[in-house]
C-alpha cells in the first residue's frame, strides 16, 4: 500500500478514536443514487404539432421523461393532419396534437389503440394594432372573420391541415364563406412561421396562446379577437396501433402517454410559463377514468 495512503488512514483512524472518547458519536450518510432505466427498444418517435415545440413546452416535458424511462425520443413538430398521416402509416409511435374531429375519426379507423385528453388552451385572432377590420376587443370569431372578409383586410392563413387550420377553415365555414382574393394568403407553414409571415405583412391571423406568448415579444401583432367558445383548443396524446403496425414502439409509446398524464407531467403542464409569463400556456386536462 502506498506509504501517505496508509499514513492518512492511520490519521483517520486515531482521530476517529478520539472522539469517541470524548464521548461524541459519528452518522454515517448513505447516498442513495437513481439509475435511468434501459428500454429494450430506447427509440421512440413522437409526431406532435408546431405549437407544442414552438411553445417551449417540450424542451421541458421530452428531458424529463427520458430521464425517468430511458427513452430517447425523436420529435417530429409538423401540424396535426401530418402528425396523424404519420401514425396511418406506421412512422411515428405517439402523437400529440389538437385536431379533435380528426382524432376521433384516427380511433375510429382503428390507427390508433388508445387516446387521453391531455391539456387545452384557447386560439386568438391577432393583427395589427391599425386593426383594419375594427374588431378589436370583441367575442366573436365567427363576426370577426366576415368583418375581415368584408373589409378584404390581410389575412394569412397555415393552410397545412394543421390543427390550427382546421378550426380557422371551421370558423369560415360557420361564416358561410370561401375566403379567396388577394387578401387570402395561404402559407403553408408552421404556426411560428405563420405568425412572422403575418407580422411583416401586418395581416390577421389565427394563434393559440401558447405560441403567440412565448414568441410574441419578437413581432408587433397584438390579440385583436379572443374569448370565444369557438376557439376553445383541447390537446390528446395517441398511441399508435401496433395490430396495425407490428414494428411500433408500442411500449414506450404507452410509457410518454402514461407520463405526460401522470401527477407528474399534469403539473408540469400547469406550471410551464407561469415564471417568464405570468400565466400557464397549458391548462392540464386528464382525469382518470
Amino acid at each position: 500500500m502506498n506509504r501517505k495512503l496508509l499514513a492518512l488512514l492511520i490519521g483517520l483512524t486515531l482521530m476517529l478514536s478520539l472522539f469517541a472518547g470524548c464521548g461524541g458519536s459519528t452518522t454515517t450518510t448513505t447516498t442513495t443514487t437513481t439509475t435511468t432505466p434501459t428500454p429494450a427498444d430506447p427509440e421512440l418517435i413522437l409526431a406532435t404539432t408546431t405549437s407544442t415545440q414552438d411553445s417551449g413546452l417540450l424542451d421541458v416535458l421530452i428531458p424529463a421523461f427520458e430521464k425517468k424511462t430511458g427513452y430517447k425520443v425523436k420529435v417530429v413538430a409538423v401540424g396535426s393532419g401530418e402528425a396523424m398521416t404519420m401514425g396511418q402509416k406506421g412512422d411515428a409511435d405517439v402523437l400529440l396534437v389538437h385536431s379533435r374531429k380528426a382524432e376521433d375519426q384516427f380511433m375510429t379507423d382503428g390507427y390508433g389503440s388508445e387516446r387521453r385528453d391531455v391539456m387545452y388552451n384557447d386560439f386568438m385572432i391577432i393583427g395589427p394594432d391599425t386593426d383594419p377590420a375594427k374588431i378589436k376587443g370583441t367575442t366573436d370569431a365567427v363576426a370577426a372573420f366576415k368583418a375581415i372578409s368584408d373589409t378584404k383586410s390581410p389575412f394569412i392563413s397555415r393552410g397545412d391541415k394543421s390543427g390550427t387550420h382546421t378550426k380557422e377553415l371551421g370558423i369560415w365555414e360557420k361564416a358561410t364563406i370561401t375566403p379567396t382574393g388577394d387578401w387570402y394568403k395561404v402559407a403553408g407553414l408552421g404556426m411560428g412561421e405563420t405568425f412572422r409571415m403575418a407580422d411583416e405583412m401586418k395581416a390577421y391571423t389565427l394563434i393559440d396562446r401558447a405560441t403567440f406568448l412565448a414568441q410574441k415579444d419578437k413581432y408587433k401583432l397584438i390579440i385583436v379577437v379572443e374569448g370565444d367558445k369557438n376557439l376553445f383548443n383541447p390537446y390528446g396524446v395517441i398511441t399508435v396501433n401496433q395490430a396495425k403496425f407490428p414494428n411500433i414502439n408500442k411500449d414506450g409509446a404507452k410509457a410518454f402517454m402514461d407520463f405526460i398524464t401522470s401527477e407528474e407531467g399534469q403539473k408540469m403542464i400547469g406550471e410551464f410559463g407561469k415564471d417568464k409569463w405570468g400565466q400557464a400556456l397549458f391548462t392540464p386536462s386528464y382525469k382518470a377514468q
